[in-house]
C-alpha cells in the first residue's frame, strides 16, 4: 500500500516557524508598507505556521492566517 501526502501552498502548518520570515518577505514584496508588513506577518505566522501564496488573496489557503482580526474587527494578516 502507498501513502501519499498532498499539501496545498501556504496550507495550515505547511511553513516552519523558521521560515516564516522568509515567506513573509514573499508576501509584502509588492507593498510600501514592508517593514509594518513583515512585523504583521511573521506574527501571523508565527500563530498559524502558514502564509497564502502570492502578495495578496489566497487566504483561503490559510483559515487561521485568513480569520485573525484586530480589536477593531478588521483581518490582521496581510
Amino acid at each position: 500500500m502507498a501513502v501519499v501526502e498532498l499539501s496545498i501552498a501556504g496550507g495550515e502548518g505547511s511553513v516552519p516557524i523558521a521560515e516564516c520570515p522568509s515567506a513573509c518577505s514573499v508576501r509584502c514584496s509588492a507593498t510600501h508598507h514592508r517593514g509594518q508588513c513583515m512585523d504583521v506577518c511573521i506574527d501571523c505566522c508565527g500563530k498559524c505556521l502558514c502564509v497564502p501564496s502570492g502578495t495578496i488573496g489566497h487566504k483561503d489557503e490559510c483559515p487561521c492566517y485568513r480569520d485573525m482580526k484586530t480589536k477593531e474587527g478588521l483581518p490582521k494578516c496581510p
